[in-house]
């Protein structure tokens, strides 16, 4: 059993019970400032970071050498990330923000790196949370306006045609 943690700086630290005791056996330093969210993935073993410096990182694990290596999504905010969320199926997440947007987030394999695209509509606070409906397109966000939104998350050539809600 292993859990990560950000201990209210820009690091992400990842434990492993050992016997009754939690033992640090990895530090991921690649943000420049607070780490504000981390979900890690439990099927694919990978985890996303986000943090108030703008960026988003999914960390792989290199099984040969035990070490997680870091690729930079590119997010494209002006403001801080608040917090990141894996899809259902683990093939997307999705990365709130003060830029009063979110935005979904998921691999390219022609070019080998993470892309992002934003939903368009119209959101007038810093988004705080965001969360997948069971079906990996429907997403729902909550703000600082008070609002809760749910949105289509469809991102043409990753997600099949959901079946009617």
């Amino acid at each position: 059993m292993e859990v990560a943690l950000c201990p209210n700086s820009n690091e992400v630290h990842i434990y492993a019970r050992s016997g009754s005791q939690w033992v640090q056996t990895h530090v991921l330093k690649e943000h420049d400032l607070l780490v504000t969210s981390i979900d890690w993935a439990p099927r694919t073993n990978l985890i996303v970071s986000c943090s108030q410096d703008k960026n988003a990182y999914v960390w792989t694990l290199d099984r040969a050498t035990s070490v997680w290596k870091p690729t930079l999504v590119h997010l494209r905010l002006n403001r801080a990330a608040t917090q990141a969320r894996w899809s259902p199926l683990e093939d997307k997440f999705a990365v709130a923000s003060g830029d009063k947007c979110v935005a979904i987030c998921y691999f390219d394999e022609e070019n080998n790196w993470w892309i992002s695209k934003h939903i368009k509509k119209p959101i007038a606070s810093t988004v705080l949370c965001v969360d997948w409906h069971p079906n990996n397109v429907l997403i729902a966000c909550g703000g600082t306006d008070m609002k809760a939104r749910v949105f289509s998350a469809y991102i043409k050539g990753v997600d099949q045609k959901p079946a009617p809600t």
